[in-house]
């Protein structure tokens, strides 16, 4: 399932976008006051906007467009950098390589498997990701249009399943009648060229919401330039006060290459497994569509929405793989209904369906599985579909205790049908003591993680290490017994604080048993149980109507020792404010060694050990009025310090770096 794109069907209509928002800009400033304008002053939170616990004691951190546009992100990893509780793994400042360490995210240790994420990542709430493979690909999410990012740091059956964390992207809707819109252009170090647009519509029966990005860089080290297209879009119809309908979709197409890892030569021969050879090429691509119907009324709001996402992730050059080929196609529905059937209490229930099926090419794939010896014999397979359905439901109720306190005790289960697999349940148990300015809660979920796809494809990919009858499709879904223990406290008007402690254990892990030329491989889940254990707090306080400080800290203590991406600390730090005229943003992050290289699904795989490391950003913007509300012009200065870094064993992250750039609006 190729997929040819033409490039100048994304460029031109993105130059032509940008330069009539910068149009349409300057004709509205000539129309609107300076006077009025610089009025507007609106000092953005730090690192995070916000948490939020639900009716069923989970909780939500929120990452808005204001945190993307402070910290210069261009990436999901760039966004979340800094979030408590995640880590990120990339190869250089732009594009990510693939869908292994060359760029991810991680959250509490959870989604460092692969192939096959723990984590999920979403469009509103719809699943984007390599499905061939069953893990995100960073370059299939872009930032542009996006409005909020929510990170769920465990599994929440209410909210989505099959994963043990999550990260749904949510699109930008126009809350203002008319035409409006915005533009943004940078330029910056080793070569790199940023532009954005955004346009909006909206009237009393439909509006609109139209992103456009590329971004593209020659990298800080050789062969680790990129070059990344995409677009989105959607057109809301509202049919009366209650009922809309709608169409959306998401055009995506990157080149990313592998600048290696500087431990060994530069080479187009294999140098081992897991290692690079510093001449490997990425392209990705998907296209998606979706369409939904949504209501809502008092006491009662529900939606219905289907997609189609199909893609492709292809590598050449692989130090690995050679030139290897994998398409996707995945197909679904979801459908939520949330009510209040009785005063105090609230209903949620829906239903998710999936299916993934796909296609490879590869060196090996033209071997019989189970073949000793069969190197080199290229060819293609097709995947067959794996389908997941799984209905949920969840019931809540908030009792009166007087002086201001409400309890709030909720429970849910989800339950999971696979054409391949046993059927599993999970279960969401939750307790809220609410008052105005505090909520301590308490939470036990269970998260369900199918094999998918790549439990077959990897039998595929490597036929020679797999006996004939290897197990694939007899592993057990892995289970994780999540339980989180917190409070969100206003301390006072401007002091809030956000405190945790949590376990996950994890049963059933799935893996195979390792390279061996000798096709005696096979799929099990004989992984030993593990727990990870550990506390997050973070703090935000304002300065009267000017600054606002942020500071995280994150503890993990994993029962196993190797588990990547997993620092025992990890803190964050950041401030926003205005001096003078001029807005200032600042962040910084330090965390201890830890071990990376994503955990592979095999008992003989091993990973690398990186440094501790400090790193900090500053970006400063100067408000042009005369451009509109987001008029601004700003500079940003990455590794403020310069410091000597990495995410990864070998792959040294730039030293101090560049970017500055112009926005406007309308």
């Amino acid at each position: 399932m190729g997929q040819t794109i033409d490039r100048g069907l994304v460029l031109k209509p993105l130059t032509m976008a940008i330069a009539s928002l910068f149009v349409a800009a300057s004709t509205w400033a000539q129309e609107t006051s300076v006077a009025e304008l610089s009025s507007i002053s609106v000092t953005a939170n730090p690192i995070v906007d916000s948490t939020r616990v639900d009716g069923f004691s989970t909780l939500t951190t929120r990452v808005t467009d204001k945190q993307i546009r402070d910290l210069g992100a261009l990436s999901l990893p760039d966004a979340l950098r800094m979030t408590p509780g995640v880590q990120v793994s990339l190869y250089d400042s732009v594009g990510n390589y693939s869908g292994n360490q060359g760029g991810s995210v991680y959250v509490r240790g959870m989604g460092t498997s692969r192939p096959g994420s723990e984590i999920k990542t979403y469009l509103d709430g719809l699943p984007v990701y390599m499905g061939l493979w069953n893990h995100p690909l960073m370059d299939l999410l872009p930032l542009n249009g996006i409005e909020t990012i929510e990170i769920n740091k465990g599994p929440q059956p209410l909210v989505s399943g099959n994963n043990f964390a999550s990260v749904n992207l949510l699109t930008k809707t126009p809350t203002e009648n008319g035409i409006h819109g915005d533009a943004s252009a940078a330029v910056g170090s080793y070569g790199t060229h940023i532009l954005q647009g955004n346009l909006f519509g909206r009237s009393d029966a439909v509006d609109f919401a139209l992103a456009i990005g590329s971004a593209d860089s020659d990298g800080y080290r050789p062969n680790g330039d990129a070059d990344l297209k995409n677009a989105l879009g959607k057109v809301t119809f509202r049919m009366n006060d209650v009922w809309s309908a709608g169409l959306s979709f998401l055009h995506v197409e990157n080149k990313v290459g592998d600048p290696g890892d500087n431990r060994y030569l530069t080479t187009t021969a294999p140098v081992g497994p897991y290692q690079s050879n510093g001449v490997g090429r990425n392209d990705s691509a998907t296209d998606m569509v979706m369409a939904f119907v949504t209501h809502q009324n008092e006491g009662w709001r529900g939606e219905f929405k289907v997609y189609s996402n199909r893609g492709k992730n292809d590598i050449t050059q692989d130090a690995n793989w050679g030139t290897f080929k994998s398409n996707f196609d995945m197909t679904g529905v979801r459908w939520r209904e949330q009510f209040s059937p009785w005063q105090g209490g609230e209903v949620v229930a829906g239903i998710d369906y999936d299916a993934i099926s796909g296609s490879m090419s590869g060196p090996h794939v033209g071997s019989a599985v189970g073949t000793p010896f069969a190197f080199g014999v290229a060819g293609t397979a097709d995947v067959p579909t794996f389908r997941v359905t799984s209905p949920y439901l969840g019931i809540n109720h908030k009792f009166n205790l007087g002086n201001n306190w409400v309890l709030q005790p909720s429970v849910g289960v989800r339950t999971y049908r696979s054409n391949i697999y046993a059927s599993k349940t999970a279960s969401n148990v939750g307790l809220s003591l609410i008052r105005d300015n505090l909520t301590v809660y308490a939470n036990h979920s269970e998260g369900i993680l199918y094999p998918g796809a790549e439990t077959y494809s990897l039998t595929r990919a490597l036929p020679m290490a797999f006996m004939a009858n290897n197990g694939w499709d007899t592993l057990s879904p892995e289970r994780n017994k999540h339980t989180e223990v917190g409070a969100k406290w206003d301390v006072t008007a401007t002091t809030h604080l956000d405190i945790s402690v949590f376990q996950d254990k994890v049963s059933d892990r799935y893996v195979w048993s390792g390279f061996t030329p000798f096709a005696t491989s096979v799929w099990s889940n004989s992984y030993p149980d593990y727990k990870m254990r550990g506390a997050e707090a973070t703090v935000r306080q304002e300065f009267g109507t000017d600054w606002v400080v942020f500071a995280g800290v994150t503890h993990l203590d994993p029962s196993v020792n190797n588990v990547p991406f997993a620092p025992n600390m990890a803190y964050s730090v950041g401030a926003n404010g205005n001096i003078a005229n001029f807005r200032v943003a600042f962040d910084a992050q330090h965390q201890t060694k830890m071990y990376s290289q994503t955990w592979d699904r095999s008992l003989t795989g091993d990973n690398d050990e990186v440094k501790a490391f400090t790193v900090a950003n500053l970006r400063i913007a100067y408000p042009l009025p005369s451009l509109g509300k987001k008029g601004e012009v700003f500079v940003s200065a990455n590794n403020l310090f310069n410091a000597s870094y990495e995410y990864n064993a070998g792959y040294p992250m730039p030293g101090r770096n560049y970017r500055i750039g112009l926005s406007a609006s309308f």
